[in-house]
């Protein structure tokens, strides 16, 4: 009578068990590949709830999500010899879990290596000037090599990007000096630029001065108004000509008039 209560608790207790590893419950983003007697039973199961049956069943759990990855820092040599140190961030996630489970032990670990190697291939192949001023073109080309290569893998690779180039101190200085003299013969072409128009703009308004006179005496008396308004001193100037001829007229001697007979002394 003593041993049956324990029977039954044990009992109780597998029928538990068998039915905790029968049922398996899986999220909206979570996908099983089940083997039965080391077969796979169709295609991913998920999400929801559904049932294995004990012993014979096993199921291995894939996830959905995009993964970001970063990919170590790696030492690479460009095409024009500059030794630079490059890392990276890439996207990616599974489409096909069956194959993410049955092509390779761990896509994870599969993807990173890939993408180590293609950011030095890829990268040893172009210049140091194209990685700096092509990020864009480089990181398509980089998603593009990857995405081809983890295909078989049931993984689809989104989206690469550059993170950071580091680069030698002797390079940093010598780029330093030249975006210096990049930027001073900007100044120096700009400053020309401007001469240039400033003395074709002086050589219109001279030619127009020159056709009309009234406009120099009118640019003249403008001159002096300005003078006065914005100094207090006293400005000594001198008076255009021809503001003076009118008058000069009525001091002119007739030529034509009689000279008057002054009486000679004896």
């Amino acid at each position: 009578m003593e041993q049956f209560p324990v029977a039954a608790i044990v009992i109780i207790v597998f029928v538990l068990y068998i039915l905790a590893s029968a049922i398996r419950v899986l999220r909206e983003y979570e996908r099983g590949v089940i083997f039965r007697l080391g077969r796979v039973l169709g295609g991913a199961k998920g999400p929801g709830l559904f049932l294995l049956v004990p012993v014979i069943d096993k199921m291995v759990k894939v996830s959905l999500r995009t993964v970001v990855m970063d990919v170590p820092p790696q030492d690479v040599i460009t095409q024009d010899n500059v030794s630079i140190k490059v890392n990276a961030v890439i996207y990616f996630r599974v489409v096909d879990p069956q194959a993410a489970v049955i092509e390779i032990e761990n896509y994870l670990v599969g993807t990173s290596q890939i993408a180590q190697t293609t950011l030095r291939s890829v990268l040893g192949q172009s210049e140091l000037d194209d990685l700096l001023s092509q990020r864009e073109k480089i990181n398509l080309r980089l998603q593009q090599i990857i995405d081809h290569q983890t295909e078989p893998w049931g993984v689809k690779v989104t989206h690469v990007e550059v993170k950071q180039i580091d680069l030698p101190q002797e390079m940093q200085r010598a780029m330093a000096r030249q975006a210096e003299a990049e930027r001073e013969r900007r100044s120096k072409v700009i400053a020309a630029e401007g001469e240039f128009q400033a003395s074709q703009r002086l050589s219109d308004a001279a030619q127009i001065l020159s056709e009309q006179p009234s406009a120099l005496t009118l640019r003249y008396l403008q001159t002096l108004r300005e003078i006065a308004t914005e100094n207090n001193s006293t400005t000594i100037f001198p008076i255009p000509i021809d503001i003076l001829k009118p008058f000069m007229k009525f001091e002119e001697p007739d030529k034509n008039k009689p000279k008057p007979n002054v009486p000679a002394q004896s």
